[in-house]
């Protein structure tokens, strides 16, 4: 079968990862008779360099003529210093998700046998944990009405949702809590904020035609404290943009390592598939980077073309490389590791 992948290298260490991840995907092309036509455009400090724009229209035309596209970071210290600055890389991964209509983020996150002595928690608060989180990303606080006053001694930042956009997230999760142990927390702040009060009320509501699942609300703060103590308690959490981006990257400690997460981006359009962690711009360059989260960032992707044996194919061969201690530095046991070039071999030779 032929398929159209998009291809966003972004910042940082975005292209060394995403190379090792076209690997594995061209080592799975060859041996189950597929076709991948990779087209790639530019993304975030990268497009802002050649462009002038974070999300240059032509970027956002490769990604509505791709079937997936697969999405490697965001991010340059010479934005991050300056708040000043009127154009910024995160810009462009903000008008991604809106234009493409990406309104949902699933974050797997799992432990891996070989590596739960990675995890700064004990071993037997994480060993088995297994959950989704399930984060709303085209509204809230990032999308509403922000300034600051004339004498910029006073700034705003406005959340504002709609039923509708409560209910096609929640409708999602509670289709995810199905396929898993028909457990679903909603996540929110219901005894201080009006819009948690809308996403509470309408997450009830929602029930009625969900019994199958079981339903619990948690205000965030709760959240965040139980997910550290009892991470094994939690199967799909379902929350809006800003607690969402917090509570996921709160979960990826549980494993030990950002470099292990993948995530995909769901879209009315087309989904995008991208490692949860972000450009690292003091390992560019230096074939250091953890390029696992990219691979299984694209194991995503095949699942969401119905790919699911190839999928299943990535993540055993990533799963033998860790447990044959085929790893970088930042996950290496005794000293040994390996480069992110040559892990990247390694998969796609054992595919």
């Amino acid at each position: 079968m032929n398929f159209k992948i998009g291809v966003l290298a972004g910042d940082g260490i975005g292209p060394e990862i995403v190379e090792q991840a076209k690997k594995v995907l061209d080592a799975v092309a060859k041996k189950y008779k597929h076709t991948f036509n990779y087209t790639a455009a530019p993304v975030g400090a990268t497009a802002i360099d050649q462009t002038g724009n974070p999300y240059p229209e032509e970027t956002h035309q490769v990604c509505m003529n791709s079937d997936a596209v697969l999405f490697g970071a965001i991010g340059d210290p010479k934005y991050d210093n300056d708040p000043k600055a009127k154009v910024r890389p995160e810009q462009g991964l903000l008008a991604m998700r809106k234009k493409l209509g990406l309104y949902a983020n699933i974050r797997p996150v799992a432990t891996f046998p070989s590596l739960i002595n990675k995890s700064p928690l004990r071993t037997d608060i994480v060993e088995g944990a297994d959950l989704i989180v399930i984060r709303e990303l085209t509204g809230g606080i990032y999308f509403g009405d922000k300034g600051r006053s004339e004498d910029l001694k006073k700034a705003f930042d406005t959340c504002t949702y709609t039923t509708e956009e409560i209910e096609r997230i929640v409708e999602l999760a509670f289709s995810y809590a199905r396929k898993r142990n028909k457990r679903l927390t909603v996540v929110d702040k219901a005894n201080v904020l009006a819009t948690s009060r809308l996403w509470r009320e309408t997450a009830q509501a929602m029930e009625a035609k969900n019994k199958d699942v079981e339903v619990d609300y948690m205000f965030v703060d709760n959240a965040a404290m139980q997910l550290i103590q009892w991470p094994k308690k939690f199967d799909v959490i379902v929350t809006e943009n800003m607690f969402g981006d917090i509570i996921s990257d709160e979960a990826s400690v549980i494993t030990g390592s950002l470099g292990l997460l993948p995530s995909a981006s769901v879209g009315i359009h087309t989904s995008v598939f991208e490692p949860i962690h972000g450009s690292y711009p003091q390992a560019a360059g230096k074939d250091i980077a953890n390029p696992v989260a990219t691979v299984l960032s694209a194991a995503m992707l095949l699942e969401s073309l119905d790919l699911l044996e190839e999928a299943q194919a990535i993540r055993d061969v990533v799963n033998k490389s860790l447990d044959e201690g085929i790893v970088t530095i930042d996950i290496a046991a005794d000293g040994k590791s390996y480069k992110t070039s040559e892990v990247g071999d390694w998969l796609a030779k054992n595919i």
